[in-house]
């Protein structure tokens, strides 16, 4: 398979690039639909920056996190570093021996003094007293300290204490509003974690949201055109997945593979519209229900076709109220909530599709 190279994401680069030339003053939440780019521009991003930024970058999206001490070992970076020829090398036993050495880390590094700080007791405090030490140390050396942590609604439901999520909130606000300390940027492809984001009084006024959407037609047409895509492929790519980036990349790669790319998108089409017919008519044979403001809620298949069917004439539509079924159609990877511009739309253009092909044949 042919390594497409990064792909014009200059707005959204040049946003974060603003936000890393002042004091940190708020979280920064990036989210968007699956698939979008968000991990590919931040890692992009990262890889830029000039070594007077510090970053530490940590990817909750394969970790199983159900418990306080799942978080912890998502968090640290527990093992003893290895060089680049292989080797193991010790860990650094004090901060003053660590940082120095750090600038782009995946996980937080911990020292030999600290460990036992930061692990016992399980209380968040401790973790986070370190890394504020931490951080403060990094601050001292002349440098800037960024965080990112990636698929931040993996956090879920864990409780300490209440839930876990919360705790982290407040210290991002410690970070960020009162000690101006570390950019923190917290990434996720779950738009209902960002609307119960958006709606949380703790937050107001505390952080901003970067929207990393699919390609438009223009970035398209540059990006399929630059792997040899003539006009009336490009258009076929837009007209069936539109500027998703990883059905784009499959695109270009079936046609490096002299693959005809008419007759993959419509493959592509052709499964997905079954995928989502399946998860609609499942309705019709269980009651199936979904936990929905702390209840179990019966879903009703009247009462989500209702909200497809208003996608047979219009691409996105703007909404009051979250529902139960939009709450479904969502967990399902078939719609997007954007709560920062107050609008619904399917997750792609091979969804819109989709749904349009299942709800005509309904």
């Amino acid at each position: 398979m042919m390594e497409v190279t990064f792909y014009d994401r200059e707005q959204e680069i040049k946003e974060v690039r603003d936000i890393l030339r002042t004091k940190p003053r708020l979280i920064t939440f990036i989210y968007g639909p699956i698939n979008s780019g968000k991990t590919e521009m931040i890692s992009h991003l990262i890889e830029q920056l000039p070594d007077n930024y510090v970053v530490f970058y940590i990817n909750l999206r394969t970790k199983f996190l159900a418990t306080y001490d799942d978080f912890i070992e998502s968090l640290f970076e527990m093992e003893m570093e290895m060089e680049t020829d292989g080797a193991m090398r010790k860990r650094k036993e004090t901060l003053a021996e660590l940082v120095p050495s750090v600038t782009k880390v995946t996980g937080i590094p911990i020292t030999r003094e600290f460990i036992d700080y930061v692990f016992k007791d399980n209380k968040p405090k401790n973790a986070f007293s370190y890394m504020i030490k931490l951080f403060e140390k990094v601050r001292d050396s002349g440098k800037h300290t960024v965080l990112v942590l990636d698929e931040l609604q993996k956090i879920g439901d864990v409780k300490v204490n209440g839930p876990l999520v919360y705790e982290l909130f407040n210290f991002f606000v410690d970070l960020t509003k009162e000690l101006h300390l570390c950019h923190v940027f917290a990434i996720t492809s779950d738009s209902l974690f960002i609307e119960r984001v958006y709606s949380e009084a703790m937050l107001e006024e505390r952080c901003k949201y970067l929207l990393v959407d699919d390609f438009d037609y223009r970035q398209t047409m540059d990006l399929m055109g630059g792997y040899g895509f003539d006009m009336h492929e490009k258009e076929i790519a837009w007209h069936y997945v539109g500027g998703k980036p990883v059905s784009l990349v499959r695109l270009i790669n079936e046609k490096i593979s002299e693959k005809n790319i008419e007759d993959v998108a419509e493959s592509m089409l052709k499964l997905r519209t079954g995928e989502i017919r399946q998860r609609i008519g499942v309705l019709t044979i269980v009651n199936k229900k979904i936990l929905f403001e702390k209840e179990e809620i019966e879903l009703k298949y009247d009462n989500v076709t209702k909200i497809l069917d208003k996608f047979l004439d219009e691409e996105s539509y703007a909404y009051d109220v979250i529902t139960p079924e939009i709450v479904y159609l969502v967990k399902e990877n078939i719609l997007f909530v954007d709560p920062v511009n107050g609008i619904i739309k399917p997750q792609s253009q091979l969804n819109l599709l989709a749904i349009r092909g299942v709800m005509r044949d309904a």
